[in-house]
């Protein structure tokens, strides 16, 4: 093992690193102009990066009207908004039901409304990385209003039959947001097909922009009532917040480096193509998962995941001290632990956590393989010190 390693990044499902070179040029220009905003200054000096952002994420996941395209800090950010402005004004104690595969930025909010006693939650359980359509119908009440759901598992990789639980839900009159964090820029979203009304994304993971952006398309605006008001730069004279979108739920001003960083990324991808960033990651995933299975004494929690992430434990190890020997012996940037999706790991490995590898398409395929060679070498130096299985 050589002295001071160079970094092998794989923790992309958090925030993804490299960025591609437009993106950092992006933030730089915008940084080195005057900010341009329209209502908000008389310049023309730079870009619409607020305009050119939404445009780029409307022609990604073919959301449209472009207005309707809301930006927020993140993904939490504006699960907060939607689950709160669902509720705002409405009669409290209707059910809701999400699922063990979500992420805390979904449980969290709907456990809080739980507790003031709002709503009533059904949490259903998972099966081989997705939720069972017919246990969605099955688990569905005269005053169920509201699902809220993630397309990819950020611990297992798996994406669920949005376009089938969609379907079920608004044949009974139920409203549906997906969190789609995981999954855009990573696999193909068409927004014109998804049964979904609301659709949450975030730009720093498989967008490639950077933390502190991220937003919302929603279909119906009337269905949320906005939760924040302020300043938008429109009709300032009114102390009423405006109705019209994207307003509706923008208020004080933009981040603008992020967006310009975001609109860079979106164009990245969608230059790329998400069809080849998909087929790539498959690829190497399939590689990981098929050397790691050589070794017995790893447990792979998904051995076919959608997403390009791979997430294990070695058995006789706690999964920090596998994280901590791969940073420090081989310069490999892993993550670990509960993923802040503590009910997926109460069903896989017993609430203890695990190692999680995440790629993205700066992955290299030598770094797959230095990878590979070292968990296993990890894996066996555990297997002669605790025994064989």
């Amino acid at each position: 093992m050589a002295d001071n390693p160079p970094i092998i990044y794989l923790n992309n499902a958090a925030t993804t690193w490299p960025k591609p070179p437009e993106v950092l040029e992006a933030v730089r220009q915008s940084l080195a102009l005057p900010v341009f905003g329209s209502g908000r200054t008389t310049g023309s000096q730079g870009e619409d990066y607020i305009t050119l952002a939404r445009e780029a994420l409307s022609g990604l996941l073919a959301a449209d009207p472009p207005e309707h395209v809301v930006f927020t800090q993140n993904a939490t950010d504006s699960l907060n908004l939607l689950i709160q402005g669902f509720f705002a004004g409405k009669e409290a104690g209707c059910h809701v039901l999400t699922t063990e595969l979500d992420h805390n930025s979904v449980l969290r909010p709907l456990y809080e409304l739980e507790r003031q006693r709002r709503i009533r939650l059904t949490v259903l359980p998972f099966e081989n990385g997705s939720v069972r359509p017919d246990s969605i119908e099955a688990a569905i009440t005269p005053d169920t209003r509201l699902m809220v759901t993630t397309q990819g598992s950020n611990v297992l990789g798996s994406v669920q039959d949005i376009p089938r639980i969609g379907e079920i839900v608004h044949d009974h009159g139920i409203s549906f947001i997906v969190d789609g964090a995981q999954a855009a820029g990573h696999i193909p979203v068409n927004l014109r097909n998804l049964p979904v009304d609301a659709y949450v994304f975030t730009g720093h993971k498989g967008l490639f922009g950077i933390p502190g952006t991220g937003g919302f398309y929603l279909r119906d605006p009337e269905s949320i009532a906005p939760v924040r008001y302020g300043g938008t730069g429109t009709d300032s004279f009114s102390l009423s917040h405006p109705r019209e979108m994207p307003e509706r739920f923008e208020s004080g001003t933009h981040n603008y480096p992020g967006l310009a960083a975001l609109a860079a990324g979106v164009n990245y991808i969608a230059s790329t193509g998400v069809e080849a960033v998909a087929e790539k990651a498959e690829r190497q995933t399939a590689f990981l998962i098929g050397e790691l299975k050589r070794e017995q004494n790893i447990t792979i929690y998904n051995e076919s995941p959608s997403l390009p992430i791979v997430s294990f434990n070695i058995r006789g190890m706690e999964n920090d001290d596998v994280g901590f020997i791969l940073a420090r012996a081989y310069g490999i940037v892993a993550r670990t632990g509960l993923h802040c999706a503590p009910l997926v790991h109460r069903a896989i490995d017993g609430g203890k956590g695990c190692v999680r590898l995440s790629l993205s398409w700066f992955t290299t395929d030598e770094e797959c393989r230095l990878t590979a060679k070292a968990v296993k070498e990890i894996a066996r130096n555990a297997n002669s010190s605790f025994g064989s299985p």
